[in-house]
């Protein structure tokens, strides 16, 4: 989460939305959010998104029309995030 907070602005300049979604508590959620001074939103899931995405450590890339364009096994670096997120926009 750290990672993806120190580039905030550069995924927001590519209109690239971060969430993070666990099974922990709004409560949990507010004090993490705080402790690692967090700027975007974390969701918590009653299992829903779990069933629906899949469980694990996973980051995925959704295109503006919802769809999946690469999952990826815990949290890729963030350049080659961008990296994608700028190849998908030009598609």
């Amino acid at each position: 989460m750290e990672a993806f907070q120190s580039d905030i602005a550069r995924f927001e300049d590519l209109n690239a939305q971060v969430l993070g979604v666990s099974a922990d508590s709004l409560e949990t959620h507010r004090e993490f959010a705080d402790e690692l001074d967090l700027d975007f939103p974390l969701i918590s899931d009653d299992g829903t998104i779990r069933k629906l995405y899949g469980s694990g450590r996973l980051t995925y890339l959704i295109d503006r029309d919802g769809i999946i364009r690469a999952i990826h096994k815990g949290m890729p670096e963030n350049d080659a995030l961008i990296r994608q997120i700028e190849e998908i926009d030009t598609q």
